[in-house]
Formats: C-alpha cells, sequence, structure tokens
C-alpha cells in the first residue's frame, strides 16, 4: 500500500516540474508520515486484544462461595475446616482434575500446631508448560478488627477473606472439565488452595506481629512443592476477590516481582470490559501468600487484592477480619470482573 502511495507521489510531482531538491524534500516528508502511520498502525494492533473463551458464571461462583460458608468458620484444627477441605478436593475431583493433598504440621505465632493441607487441584497435570491459579482457603481464628471489642475473639465466617478466591476456582475449574481445551494445548493449569494463611498475630495480642505468622501453607508449599522442581510461567493469587465496592490497585509486591503479569492481568481485565475494578493505580504492599511463591519458590507471582483508600475501617474494606465478612457483602459483579478476567488470561495464552 505505502509503495502504490510513493508512486501517485512521485508521478504527481514530476508533472509540476519541481526542482531536484524540492522534489526530495516532499518524498522525504511523505515518507516520515508513512514511517508513522505504520508505527501507529502496529501500535494498535498489539493491543486490540478481543474477548475469548467462556462466560464466567458469577451465580455458579456465588453459590461455591456459599457452600463453603455452609460448613461455618474453617478454623485450623476445627470439623467444618476438614470436612470443608473434603468437600473442596471433592469438587475439583468431580471436574476432572488431579486433586493432590499436601498435609503438614505449622506451628502458629503461639506455638500451636496447625494440622495444615494445602490442596492443589491440576488440570493436564502431565504437561510441563503451566499456570498458577492460588488463593487461601482457611478462615481467620479472631475477628480482631471488629468495631466491636467483644468480637474480637470470634471466628470470622470468612466468605470473601478466602471463600471467594475458592469459588473462582472451583468455577474455572468447572468451566476447563470438558477438556474444553485452552488456546495452547500444551498448557496445563494447577489450582492451589493454601492453609493457614490466616492464622497471623492478632491484633489484641501482645506478640510482636511479624510477617512470617502468615501465609504458614504457602510458605511450606514454596518450601515443599508438591511436584520435585515444580515451575510455572507465572502465578496469580486471589484474595478477596468478591467484596461488595471492591477495586483491584496494582499491589506493590507484584509490581516489583511481576511487573509484566501485572500487565498482563490489567490489560485482560480492560479487554473484558471490566477495567473499572482493575484501576492502573498503585496500592500499598501487603504480606500475603503470594511472597514465598515469589521469594522461594521463584515463580513470579502477583496478588488480586482489593483496596479500599477511604474506607477508616481497613484499606481491605469494611468487613475485613470482622464478624460482618458474610455472604450478605458478597457481590456477584465483583466475582463476574475478577473470574472473566482470568477466563481472558488463561484462555488467551
Amino acid at each position: 500500500m505505502i509503495t502504490i502511495q510513493i508512486k501517485k507521489v512521485m508521478l504527481k510531482v514530476f508533472s509540476l516540474h519541481l526542482p531536484p531538491s524540492t522534489f526530495l524534500l516532499i518524498l522525504s516528508s511523505f515518507l516520515v508520515s508513512s514511517c508513522s502511520l505504520r508505527k501507529q498502525a502496529t501500535s494498535t494492533e498489539t493491543v486490540a486484544m478481543q474477548p475469548v473463551g467462556p462466560a464466567f458464571c458469577a451465580d455458579s461462583a456465588y453459590v461455591f462461595c456459599q457452600q463453603q460458608c455452609d460448613f461455618g468458620p474453617r478454623t485450623m484444627n476445627s470439623q467444618a475446616h476438614d470436612d470443608c477441605g473434603q468437600w473442596i478436593m471433592q469438587k475439583f475431583s468431580s471436574y476432572g482434575l488431579q486433586v493432590t493433598p499436601q498435609q503438614a504440621l505449622l506451628k502458629g505465632y503461639d506455638g500451636t500446631m496447625l494440622r495444615s493441607t494445602n490442596i492443589i487441584a491440576s488440570y493436564r497435570p502431565e504437561l510441563t508448560d503451566r499456570i498458577l491459579i492460588c488463593a487461601h482457603w482457611d478462615s481467620r481464628p479472631w475477628a480482631d478488627n471488629d468495631p466491636d471489642e467483644s468480637n474480637w475473639h470470634k471466628p470470622v465466617l470468612a466468605a470473601n477473606d478466602g471463600a471467594s478466591g475458592v469459588a473462582i476456582m472451583l468455577e474455572l475449574a468447572r468451566l476447563l472439565s470438558p477438556d474444553s481445551c485452552l488456546l495452547s494445548p500444551s498448557l496445563g493449569v494447577d489450582f492451589l488452595c493454601f492453609d493457614a494463611e490466616d492464622w497471623g498475630t492478632p491484633q489484641w495480642d501482645n506478640a510482636p506481629d511479624a510477617s512470617d505468622t502468615w501465609a504458614l501453607g504457602a510458605q511450606y508449599w514454596a518450601a515443599n512443592p508438591h511436584v520435585e522442581g515444580y515451575k510455572a510461567r507465572y502465578g496469580i493469587l486471589l484474595d478477596m476477590v468478591g467484596g461488595e465496592g471492591a477495586q483491584f490497585y496494582q499491589e506493590q509486591q507484584s509490581l516489583r516481582y511481576a511487573r509484566s503479569v501485572v500487565d498482563r492481568v490489567w490489560r485482560a481485565a480492560q479487554t473484558v470490559g471490566f477495567g473499572s475494578f482493575f484501576p492502573t493505580r498503585e496500592g500499598v504492599g501487603i504480606t500475603d501468600d503470594h511472597l514465598p511463591v515469589n521469594r522461594v519458590a521463584k515463580i513470579p507471582c502477583i496478588d488480586i487484592i482489593p483496596y479500599y483508600p477511604d474506607c477508616v475501617q481497613s484499606s481491605f474494606g469494611p468487613t475485613w477480619h470482622t464478624v460482618n465478612d458474610d455472604m450478605a457483602h458478597i457481590d456477584r459483579n465483583t466475582l463476574q470482573a475478577v473470574g472473566q478476567t482470568l477466563v481472558q488470561i488463561l484462555w488467551s495464552e
């Protein structure tokens, strides 16, 4: 096309009988302009992503969230915790994924020995080219950020802070279950449910709040992966991904360790029409399950986690570590935004 345009310009200029110097000036200007247009077109093509993959069903994810909460708070060493863990494994297995429970005794901040089970559900486990999607599934034992001090020693139902991330992973597994084939037939996916994330030092305790008292299951898995030498292209952590009014700013540690993955996810959110949930603004740095995945397992992993800059109760939102973290504050729109973004990521590989 550019060659044809140049010929047309040359013919027109020659017909005007212009001096050679003037002709060269016009021609060089045209070439610069053409080059600029070509670069602009290439740039547009690069960012012109189209939605791909199936529709994520927020109603289904909402039910998965409710079903976890029906067990009650899934606090460590409780019957509800153990029963829910079995249910999660059964659900992943029913969708044809290979389920691997990783059990360990882990020491809590106060010396309590915690019966921990990381749950790994693998789609196409025989493949070596993999993506890791993860979330924690345990509940906070203490509502230590509740505005009512009388609730500080009560367990958290954890509809958002735990169940929502697992719910989205279960719905993604359901979409994959008919072997609907990703864009790349050589790609496998691992859904990793971390345990013992929320046994970190409570605010009412006199002990120092050391960062290593959190994300105990993730720390264990990163040092002892379920497959020797396990590697993944990248990881995406889902934490509190179903709350009302949630927006997911770009978490600082994610930008530090895996900026390209952040860019990819936020671009995917724009592509599927949920850019308002994923503003391209920097949030704060979080101690979460993605840190040992980055630092120990050496897998670039980001954290999709809400940031409420104007919330007095907590920058994690008004229900964080309170007795109000229940199904009444789960929003299908938030589940849809995160879930469809993850569909876009997986099916565009």
